[in-house]
């Protein structure tokens, strides 16, 4: 389920995915799950400048629980879209991070996001 929330002001674009959202990276083709998301990019420089696409800072960051392995990711919105697969995702935090799998979502449980 896809939905618009507001921007953190200026000209930060608004969100487009909230927790248990799937995904798709329109590059690497990977699919996952949003487990939390940052209004603009928070890593660090060093991170930034050995990222090959080095999107824009000022737009929403999402950390990302990839399909079939147990990668996370931290990737811009610009570089996600909506999964229309609808499938769960293989990944070994998913029980960590989501209390459920319903209508092609999961359900965000309390367990913070690690800093």
């Amino acid at each position: 389920m896809i939905s618009i929330y507001p921007s953190a002001g200026g000209d930060t674009p608004a969100r487009l995915f909230s927790p248990g959202d799937l995904v798709k990276h329109k590059r690497y083709h990977y699919r996952g799950v949003v487990v939390d998301f940052d209004l603009v990019f928070q890593a660090d420089e060093n991170w930034y400048q050995s990222n090959q696409t080095q999107p824009d800072r000022e737009q929403p960051w999402y950390h990302v629980l990839a399909d079939s392995c147990a990668q996370t990711t931290y990737a811009a919105q610009s570089n996600l879209e909506p999964d229309d697969c609808q499938d769960p995702v293989d990944n070994p935090l998913v029980d960590a991070f989501f209390s459920g799998f319903a209508d092609g979502a999961y359900v965000r449980n309390d367990t913070p996001w690690p800093v």
